[in-house]
């Protein structure tokens, strides 16, 4: 029997707006109301008609268009499917341009549909894939949108996230009142995460989180701007004792590896929109082996949420992976890979273990 042809045929990527209800208000987010989930699905189809999925950084959508359509598409068709090094040697060729924003974004969708297709041709799961899945479901934790201090949504949304089966529960805030609004509500057994957003200076970041401290903050997120000052983040988690967690906003292995070593963070938190799977899984071993905890970003409900759940359940150290908290316009992967009761079985199917439905694309498509 002739070899299935693993040539690259198409990169075709995906704008899809899907509508959000946070059940209060939208926040701002790049200076404009928060209503929809921005998502960019990069489909890739072989020449044996092999079709992968992938998602890259939906805000920064014009811009990682304008890469697909300067450079990656015209290195990467014609090229295989299989072969592991056309992302770095794609990395390489373009070294000049940047290794980290839109360029990288853009690579990272890639990289995520050549996973989803190998799994494919290989019969296996992407967890198979990275080694084997050591848990069959991964825990989810409710990641609520900001609702600016209001403590009236904070509570009644917390409240909400705890009734359908969420066990960790994160903010987007940024004050000591916010906080404890939410800690008042849950009580003192529910893991508590708080996402600031790079919100502060190292010395307003020692006031607020201080300030936060007696609420208990599983974690603290991404307190001071810019987020690679590492070592004013090693002091603050020394001084306050608070947990912190960082990388939604890096895509250097190095940078990471500097998070653990300089910034003595306790979890490492890397977007899978703007890293892939490659990369994403070469983060998890290095930093979980130097004592850190990978919980990467994931804030989107494309496939680069399942990509993400296969890494979770392929690493050695268990923990929860973000989901958005919001009702949507529509769900991906309502019926074929639902969140039940805050958690998601890891599908076992070939590649990313489900397909975008063709109706959603068809209506959210812009």
């Amino acid at each position: 029997m002739a070899a299935m042809d693993q040539t690259i045929t198409s990169i075709e990527p995906i704008a899809l707006r899907i509508p959000l209800d946070i059940w209060a208000p939208p926040p701002m987010s790049q200076g404009t109301p928060r209503t929809h989930v921005e998502g960019l699905y990069v489909r890739v189809t072989t020449g044996g008609g092999v079709v992968g999925w992938g998602e890259c950084f939906g805000t920064a959508r014009p811009m990682v268009l304008a890469a697909f359509d300067s450079w990656i598409r015209r290195l990467a068709v014609g090229q295989s499917a299989s072969d592991e090094q056309l992302i770095p040697r794609i990395e390489r060729m373009l070294l000049s341009l940047s290794r980290s924003g839109p360029l990288a974004h853009a690579l990272a969708g890639l990289d995520i549909a050549l996973w989803d297709i190998r799994g494919k041709l290989a019969g296996v799961s992407v967890s198979t894939l990275l080694g084997g899945a050591k848990r069959k479901c991964v825990e989810c934790y409710a990641s609520l949108l900001q609702y600016s201090g209001n403590a009236e949504y904070i509570k009644r949304n917390t409240a909400r996230a705890l009734e359908r089966g969420y066990r960790y529960i994160k903010l987007h805030e940024k004050t000591a009142p916010a906080v404890a609004a939410a800690r008042e509500e849950i009580g003192p057994d529910i893991p508590l995460m708080v996402d600031t957003n790079c919100a502060w200076t190292p010395a307003e970041a020692e006031a607020a989180v201080t300030a936060m401290a007696p609420y208990k903050p599983y974690w603290v997120e991404e307190p001071i701007y810019p987020p690679e000052d590492f070592e004013s983040l090693a002091r603050l988690r020394t001084s306050t004792g608070v947990p912190m967690g960082i990388g939604e906003n890096s895509t250097s292995l190095r940078e990471f590896r500097r998070m653990v070593t300089v910034g003595k963070a306790d979890f490492i938190q890397p977007a899978m929109v703007k890293l892939g799977i490659t990369h994403m899984a070469q983060v998890a071993a290095e930093v979980e082996q130097a004592g850190a905890i990978l919980v990467p970003n994931a804030f989107y409900i494309g496939p680069a949420f399942l990509a993400a759940l296969h890494c979770m359940a392929a690493k050695e150290k268990n923990s929860p992976l973000e989901r958005m908290f919001a009702d949507f316009g529509a769900t991906p992967f309502a019926k074929t890979v639902p969140v039940i009761n805050g958690g998601v079985e890891v599908p076992e199917g070939p590649g990313l273990g489900a397909d975008p439905e063709d109706e959603l694309i068809a209506r959210f498509r812009v």
